[in-house]
Formats: structure tokens, C-alpha cells, sequence
């Protein structure tokens, strides 16, 4: 068992359709949570480390959990940058040990991101590591990623094919409407499957990526409300859309928020029910269990990749 690229579960999930989920993780008990839950349903893999987890929890103890998790639970999973900024970052986590990176050039313009996103799949190829690149920008906040609705634009169906050819990027990050963040919506969302439709044209057999695509579970949002927190107008993306989207040429379903809202509505369950629980280990295994099991349904009922390893 060993850390992987993304290559080969990319073109089962293709042909499969559905799709696999790339989990952000940012401590050992989400880790845990995931690579287990992952290894008891037979399930495809991606476990997606943010610029801001890598600072937070620091790149040699991810890579050292990252390992135990292979010996603890017996399954090879690919281990990717989410959003890398720039050349350097991307080169750092290649040379450390990561199978998959992404590099965000969509703040730039198509001439620069093309450019930037060369350079790394160029390095990245050289070194045995898969690369995942952006068309359009997302709106929301999510660690380093901030971008206004005003900013956010929809990919670019005409500009796929010159940036697949130019760039040799393995994977394409594109934005249909989903947002990064729990704040997604004021209304119903609306994904552009227009938008997928014709990028799988252009693209056949090539994976697509969904950033922004954590459904923001209702149910977790009114337990952190009901235990004291604030969170009024947390909305996400219907699962039934996400699965759709599975279904098409998406490979890659990115999950991050609703990690989050698992752990904080069951450390917050805790905090309220048990208010004499200080030991640590008290609420971080009840949160624990609790990401398990969003990670559990959303491979199930969202991704449709257990019993797909």
C-alpha cells in the first residue's frame, strides 16, 4: 500500500461514472475519520491538503499521518495540494512527498495561466506527480481563497482545449456555479450542466473537477445553531446535482465544509451536553465519529465510489 497518483482512478472513475471525493484534511482525527470510513467502504481516494492546513498542522506531521493511515487501514490513496498559488509551493509539496498538486493560475490571465500551469506540470511530470489546473473562478472563502461575486465567472466552454493542449494538465478544475465556503446561495442553486456538457464535449474522456461542491449538510448547520453558534443562511449544493454531475465527466468532488460543520456541531454537542468534559479526547473522538459518517454518506449517496477501490 502506498501514496498514489490520481491517474489511474481517474479514467475508472470516467468510465465508471461517478466520482471520487477529495477530502480536505487538516488534523489526525479528520484523517482518521476519512482514510477509515474510505478503507470500510472499498472506496477511491483523495486526501486534499489546503495551503492553510499546511501551514496549520505542518507539512512533515501531514506527511507522517498521511503514512500511518496507509499502515492503519491497508489502502493507497493520492495525497494533493488544493490551490497552490504559485510555482514554489507546488515545487515544496512535490519535492515533500505529495502525488498531486493543483495549481490556481485563474487569477491571472488565460496567456498567464497557461504559462504558470506549464511550468509546474513540466516539474510535477518529471517527478512522477499528476497536476490538477483552473478555468474560471469560483466566489466564496475557504482558507486562502477569497473571491468576491463580483470576481466569479463561469468557465469558458471555447478555452478548454487550447488549455489542456498547452498546458498537459491531467486534471481541469472548472467553475458551473458551485462556491467555495458555507455561504454559498441567497437563492436556489443553479449549476450550469450546459457548461459541463459541452466541456465534456470538447474534453471526452478527460476529468473534470468541482471545487466549492460541499452540499453544507442542513441538519449539522441547526445543531451548531441550536448548541449556540451563528450560522444563519449557511446553504450549499443539492446532493442530487452533485451526483448528477458524478455522473458526467466529473472525477473529482471536493469536500471541505461539510468536514468542518461534522466536527463543530459534535464538539459543540458535547461542550452543551457534557459541560464537565475537558479531556480532549472526550469531543474529539465523538467529532471523529461524526466526519466519519458524512464522509461515509457522501460516498454512498453523493460520489457513488464505494466498492469502486
Amino acid at each position: 500500500m502506498a501514496l498514489v497518483t490520481t491517474r489511474d482512478m481517474f479514467k475508472k472513475a470516467y468510465d465508471g461514472g461517478y466520482a471520487i471525493g477529495a477530502f480536505n484534511i487538516n488534523n489526525m482525527e479528520i484523517i482518521q475519520a476519512v482514510t477509515e470510513a474510505a478503507a470500510d467502504l472499498k472506496s477511491p481516494l483523495i486526501l486534499q491538503v489546503s495551503a492553510g492546513a499546511r501551514k496549520y498542522a505542518k507539512h512533515a506531521y501531514l506527511m507522517a499521518l498521511a503514512q500511518a493511515a496507509i499502515e492503519d487501514t491497508g489502502i493507497d490513496f493520492a495525497l494533493h495540494l488544493d490551490h497552490g498559488e504559485d510555482f514554489e509551493i507546488c515545487k515544496s509539496c512535490i519535492d515533500g512527498g505529495f502525488t498531486s498538486v493543483m495549481i490556481d493560475g485563474s487569477k491571472h490571465s488565460f496567456e498567464d495561466n497557461i504559462a504558470l500551469t506549464k511550468k509546474v506540470v513540466e516539474y510535477a511530470h518529471a517527478h512522477g506527480v499528476t497536476v490538477e489546473g483552473e478555468l474560471g473562478k469560483l466566489a466564496g472563502i475557504e482558507d486562502d481563497v477569497n473571491v468576491s461575486a463580483e470576481d466569479a465567472c463561469y468557465t469558458d466552454p471555447s478555452q478548454v482545449e487550447e488549455f489542456v493542449e498547452k498546458t498537459g494538465v491531467d486534471s481541469l478544475a472548472i467553475a458551473i456555479g458551485t462556491s467555495h465556503g458555507a455561504y454559498k446561495f441567497k437563492g436556489e442553486a443553479r449549476l450550469r450542466f450546459d457548461i459541463l456538457e459541452e466541456v465534456g464535449r470538447r474534453l471526452p474522456g478527460f476529468p473534470i473537477v468541482l471545487h466549492g461542491a460541499s452540499s453544507v449538510i442542513p441538519e449539522l448547520v441547526d445543531e451548531i445553531n441550536a448548541c449556540g453558534g451563528n450560522m444563519p443562511g449557511a446553504k450549499g449544493v443539492p446532493e442530487d446535482m452533485l451526483r448528477k454531475a458524478a455522473s458526467m465527466a466529473v472525477c473529482k468532488i471536493n469536500i471541505d465544509s461539510d468536514l468542518r460543520l461534522g466536527m463543530t456541531a459534535a464538539i459543540r454537542r458535547v461542550m452543551k451536553n457534557s459541560p464537565e468534559v475537558f479531556d480532549p479526547r472526550g469531543y474529539l473522538s465523538v467529532a471523529r465519529a461524526e466526519v466519519n459518517k458524512v464522509v461515509r454518506h457522501k460516498i454512498v449517496n453523493v460520489l457513488g465510489s464505494d466498492n469502486k477501490a
